[in-house]
């Protein structure tokens, strides 16, 4: 998606994002997966992990209007990180990936992330969900940004994606706003979005 021509073009212009453009955008899905290099480096955090769905209760950008502090931070580090261009954006994303590919088969499984950013730590496979999230929406968002169709997922990466974001909803808008949205038009709510 990174590598896409038309997101090089864009790469100044806005988003459909509100106050991105497609290049700092581009810079906050390619964080997703350069926060995994911090979160393989040994030794495994000692502090016990908080569940994924206590992670997003406490995360401070969901409630945040966007020019909130959280949002408006959140914006300048995807700026940041895209500042040196789409060329130079993609090769980092790819020397990530090849680190990540050796980096996940020597760690354990019971290893635990320490989030410098939150300041609380999640299990590893919690952490890998939360990135996946990110992925999956933010490419979505850069897609609809330069008119190219999202890309589609893998099961192995769309299934706890989706799993997670379920149990999100069900507990902003509960068990029956969800059920009716996924069953009944007649009595769906209007929402039942998790962010």
């Amino acid at each position: 998606m990174l590598d896409a021509p038309e997101v090089a073009a864009s790469w100044e212009k806005p988003s459909a994002l509100a106050q991105w453009t497609v290049g700092g955008l581009a810079g906050h899905l390619a964080y997703q997966i350069f926060s995994g290099d911090p979160a393989l480096q040994g030794p495994a955090s000692e502090q016990d992990p908080i569940t994924v769905l206590e992670h997003y209760v406490r995360a401070a950008w969901i409630d945040a209007p966007p020019d909130g502090e959280s949002n408006s931070g959140i914006r300048a580090k995807g700026e940041d990180i895209s500042s040196e261009g789409v060329r130079r954006l993609v090769e980092r994303v790819h020397a990530a990936l090849d680190r990540q590919r050796t980096g996940l088969e020597e760690v354990r499984g019971d290893w635990v992330v320490f989030m410098r950013q939150t300041g609380w730590a999640l299990s590893l496979d919690d952490f890998l969900v939360t990135r996946m999230v990110e992925l999956a929406v933010h490419m979505d968002d850069l897609a609809i940004s330069v008119d190219l169709s999202a890309p589609e997922l893998p099961g192995t990466a769309l299934d706890p994606v989706v799993a997670l974001l379920t149990r999100l909803a069900v507990r902003r808008h509960g068990q029956a706003a969800l059920l009716r949205a996924l069953t009944r038009t007649e009595r769906a709510p209007a929402a039942i979005n998790v962010f």
